[in-house]
């Protein structure tokens, strides 16, 4: 699964992790994310999150 990174702070989603604290379980692929999730460290919206590259 791809990695996803904040454009904003530099804050990593990875999908084998997923985001806990912010209800998101691990498994979780980014696509699959709800559309008002934030980013826990800054706040942005998951429209600032590009995919990393490999």
């Amino acid at each position: 699964m791809e990695t996803y990174e904040c454009t904003i702070c530099g804050y990593v989603y990875d999908p084998e992790v997923g985001d806990p604290d912010g209800g998101i379980p691990p498994g979780t692929p980014f696509e699959d994310i709800p559309e008002d999730w934030v980013c826990p460290v800054c706040g942005a919206t998951k429209d600032q999150f590009k995919p990393v590259e490999v």
